[in-house]
């Protein structure tokens, strides 16, 4: 009886926008953290992706991929408008008003789940039993790293402030999820990456900008230079670059492996913190990010289509 190929490597194209996209995404948790007091979180999101959609325009001319996308690619482009930034940030932006952005970054390595269960129900994608044995050492270690962040979060935080910002969370990554998962669809697939974020970015930024107008007023600014540098940052770098590389890893791997970034986004964002604001690693937390990468090594060889 023939024995079973061998798994795939991972090639280059795969790892380097995986690599990229971890590290820019690793550093927006403390950068939100920043944006939060004087501007309120659906002006900050607006900001963020003018900013995100000037730069999506620009490399879309540069590249001369085109802005006709017809009207399924619309319809596409606006559903991850709506799903990934007016509702995904802005759930992100308040959640970190009540609880630490290492818990919310933590909570989005659970993605991998609802991405691998979406992705089979609506785009008939198979898990590999790889996959799933190392989603399951991942999500092991992503316990053991909420413990800790739970627990510290619980320590400095009032009331039921702890369970209102997990929740906020959650409706975040289930936001995100399904946004992920339209990414992969026919659709998405039939027209340039960088088209079709360009119009969903400037769909959900006008979506955005018409619930900020209606519900918090007028144009709110933040006289510190640093907040609008963040603007910046968290629009071009981890917006306009992170999301064509991110979106890129799902139509090549898929909804499910391509969620890894965010298994391994919360383990640097903890090495950034140590590095920036003191974070002290401990056993539990330690031994949680070896086994999220351990996973992440055994998912990411699965066979699949």
């Amino acid at each position: 009886m023939a024995s079973q190929p061998a798994a795939r490597p991972v090639s280059l194209r795969i790892l380097i926008p995986f690599a990229i996209t971890t590290l820019i995404w690793s550093s927006t948790w403390i950068v939100i953290r920043d944006q939060l007091g004087v501007v309120p979180p659906l002006w900050s999101v607006t900001y963020r992706f003018i900013a995100a959609s000037v730069g999506m325009v620009a490399l879309v001319a540069i590249r001369g991929d085109g802005f006709r996308i017809g009207r399924s690619g619309h319809l596409i482009a606006a559903g991850f408008g709506l799903f990934q930034i007016v509702l995904n940030f802005n759930l992100v932006y308040r959640a970190e008003a009540y609880v630490t952005s290492g818990l919310v970054a933590v909570t989005f390595a659970l993605l991998i789940v609802p991405n691998a269960l979406l992705a089979r129900i609506f785009l008939g994608q198979r898990i590999p039993g790889r996959f799933l044995a190392g989603s399951a050492v991942a999500i092991v270690g992503v316990a053991l790293l909420f413990a800790h962040e739970i627990g510290a979060a619980s320590a400095g935080a009032a009331g039921g402030a702890v369970a209102i910002g997990l929740g906020l969370t959650a409706l975040g990554v289930l936001c995100a999820s399904v946004s992920n998962v339209m990414q992969g669809s026919a659709p998405a697939r039939a027209v340039p990456t960088t088209s079709l974020l360009a119009w969903g970015m400037l769909w959900g930024t006008a979506m955005n900008a018409c619930l900020a107008l209606a519900s918090a007023g007028p144009p709110v600014g933040d006289p510190r230079g640093l907040y609008w540098a963040g603007v910046l940052y968290l629009g071009l770098i981890a917006s306009a670059l992170a999301f064509t590389l991110y979106f890129g890893l799902i139509q090549a791997i898929g909804p499910a492996r391509a969620a890894y970034v965010n298994v391994l986004t919360p383990v640097l964002a903890m090495a950034i913190s140590t590095a920036f604001e003191g974070y002290r690693w401990s056993p539990t937390s330690a031994s949680g990010a070896i086994l999220a990468i351990g996973g992440l090594v055994i998912a990411l060889r699965a066979r699949g289509r």
